[in-house]
């Protein structure tokens, strides 16, 4: 059974709005948004632990909120004031287990459960 599937991507003007949702099998799962661009370094937008402290990368900080719902198994990325920069394939990832302890950072390391990813794209 694919653990991971994203959704909610599509299309946006400057300045809009979307929200992605990714569906989890399991709420011990530390959970993170990842973004590529093609001929590019996956990386890092935002991160969330099990008890819901988060991180964000520099680029997204004030924009966008990760946040997940354990009693529906979703995981959320609200994105808004969106810029074409945000343009790329977003991927849900999963770290698992993901002890209490753990403390999020913005980094790909760790995370070992993926989704197929979904497509952003802003126009200007």
């Amino acid at each position: 059974q694919v653990q991971l599937v994203e959704s909610g991507g599509g299309s946006a003007q400057t300045g809009g709005s979307l929200r992605l949702s990714c569906a989890f099998t399991d709420s011990s799962y530390c959970m993170g948004w990842f973004r590529q661009a093609p001929g590019k370094e996956r990386e890092g937008v935002a991160v969330i632990n099990r008890d819901s402290r988060v991180a964000y990368a520099d680029s997204v900080e004030g924009r966008f909120t990760i946040s997940r719902d354990d009693e529906k198994n979703t995981l959320y990325l609200e994105m808004s004031s969106l810029k074409p920069e945000d343009s790329d394939m977003y991927y849900c990832a999963a770290r698992s287990p993901c002890s209490w302890s753990w403390q999020p950072s913005i980094s790909i390391e760790g995370f070992g459960i993926w989704g197929q990813g979904t497509q952003v794209t802003v126009s200007s």
